[in-house]
């Protein structure tokens, strides 16, 4: 039985949001020495223009987040792009569907708002993130965005048709 998960939409410095951001910049720093030095304006993940969420599992903790914000990136015969970001689930709860979860939510989202493409980037040192978007029907593309040079990064696309 897949456990539940509550996602509700707040903004990027929502301290539930805050707190999840900041152990994903840890583990980036586990993962890669350093954390993401993209930036990042918060006010591209408030609706309409993005939209920023927070997954509580059932005891109300706050375990989940992801993200998107509109995108200029044009690949696969988009013409309309968001990018997912922030994608994360806490260590202690991966391996129960929250981050497929929070993953089709943001395609809806997008899809319900008019765009008919997600991209992303991930890196080298999350194959269970490549996986994850793999096996969700994303493919690579070619590298955008800060880290559209960087050896570890991989950028991946779909259409939200």
């Amino acid at each position: 039985m897949q456990a539940s998960l509550d996602l509700r939409p707040v903004g990027y410095l929502h301290p539930d949001a805050a707190t999840l951001v900041a152990r994903v910049q840890q583990e980036y720093v586990e993962r890669y020495g350093s954390p993401d030095e993209s930036p990042v304006d918060p006010a591209v993940f408030d609706l309409p223009e993005g939209l920023f969420l927070v997954g509580y599992d059932d005891a109300g903790t706050p375990v989940a987040t992801g993200a998107w914000r509109r995108s200029p990136v044009q690949v696969l015969g988009g013409s309309s792009a968001v990018e997912v970001k922030r994608m994360f689930v806490v260590a202690e709860q991966r391996g129960r569907g929250f981050a497929r979860a929070v993953l089709a939510a943001l395609e809806d989202s997008a899809r319900e708002a008019g765009h008919d493409l997600a991209v992303l980037e991930t890196g080298l040192r999350q194959p269970e993130a490549i996986s994850l978007y793999r096996s969700a029907g994303y493919e690579e593309v070619p590298g955008f965005g800060f880290y559209k040079d960087a050896p570890l990064s991989r950028c991946f696309g779909k259409l939200l048709g």
